[in-house]
């Protein structure tokens, strides 16, 4: 999974935190949610119902927020990811996901 993140965090276009992710996900333009596993409860399950009235995948994260954020190549904690464009990556078609 972290080689796949690289990759999208190179060649695609991501974007981090979550109020970019609710934006993105209102303007249906989210392909992959990744959450991180010590993400607030709440937080999580907002996400996935907005996800889930999107039509867009989510995915656990196993890793914790400062594992989601050096998989970015970041030196900050990130406990959501949203996937706008995947680039060269195979990441959707590699969780479940069709493009």
């Amino acid at each position: 999974m972290n080689s796949r993140l690289k990759l999208v965090m190179r060649s695609g276009k991501v974007s981090l935190g979550y109020k970019s992710c609710c934006r993105s996900l209102r303007s249906n333009k989210a392909k992959m949610i990744l959450i991180s596993s010590n993400c607030p409860h709440l937080r999580k399950s907002e996400i996935e119902y907005m996800a889930m009235l999107a039509k867009t995948q989510v995915h656990h994260y196993s890793g914790d927020n400062t594992a989601l954020g050096t998989a970015c190549g970041k030196f900050f904690n990130c406990s959501v990811l949203t996937i706008i464009d995947a680039g060269d990556s195979d990441i959707l078609s590699s969780t479940g996901t069709k493009e």
